[in-house]
């Protein structure tokens, strides 16, 4: 598993499976509402597959919250997130450290904090490619009928859950659940939480967000 280790702290950050993972998402800390099994699954894929369809890019700034174990205290990172069709992805890390995440179709670049660039082929690599597959798929929607999830569906007043749990092993080893949130509108994800094995949870809270606004092809090449 890829790791970083900010070296003024010597704090674990992250790993890119979870970085990579992290899409379209937004994370609430308020008390949510009980959630109940949802009443009409067919109903909810038609209204995901016409938001897949009818969203071409998303912009937005993002608060992500790292809750770990070992630590008293939670890692809290700022930045700002870039996603376009076809397959490409840009997570720009601002607070408290600078360094860059992008997907360029089939490559994964990395930049530092000392703006040292890593690249890695996603075809060369059967770990990064199940990461930017399961990805797509959250997009594009057909993460719903996928075989490497079993999905239970759950609704509340405001909102649709969907608990999705790995059944694909490599998954299994980073990831003990994925629970995604949609508003009642299904205009987009809202919320996705991400458990691991060890009980770590990766939250994501993005604000300023914007649907379908040009976006240029540089944003997705590091230099």
């Amino acid at each position: 598993m890829w790791v970083w280790k900010n070296s003024a702290n010597n704090v674990l950050m992250p790993s890119i499976i979870l970085y990579v993972l992290l899409l379209l998402t937004s994370f609430g800390v308020s008390a949510q509402l009980p959630f109940k099994h949802m009443k009409d699954t067919s109903a909810f894929k038609i209204k995901v597959d016409k938001m897949s369809k009818e969203t071409n890019s998303i912009e937005s700034d993002f608060t992500q919250i790292k809750d770990l174990k070992m630590l008293s205290e939670k890692i809290v990172s700022k930045g700002k997130f870039v996603f376009m069709k076809q397959n490409n992805l840009r997570w720009e890390y601002l607070e408290p450290y600078r360094y860059v995440i992008v997907i360029n179709k089939d490559k994964i670049l990395i930049k530092d904090e000392n703006n040292k660039i890593k690249k890695y082929d996603m075809n060369a690599n059967k770990v990064f490619k199940e990461i930017n597959d399961i990805m797509i798929s959250c997009v594009n929607g057909d993460v719903l009928r996928s075989n490497k999830f079993r999905i239970t569906y759950f609704e509340n007043e405001k909102q649709f859950k969907l608990e999705l749990t790995p059944t694909v092993k490599t998954m299994q080893e980073s990831l003990k659940t994925i629970n995604m949130y949609f508003d009642k509108s299904v205009s987009s994800v809202v919320k996705i939480e991400m458990i691991e094995p060890g009980n770590d949870i990766t939250t994501i809270d993005f604000s300023n967000k914007k649907l379908n606004a040009a976006v240029s092809p540089q944003t997705f090449i590091l230099k």
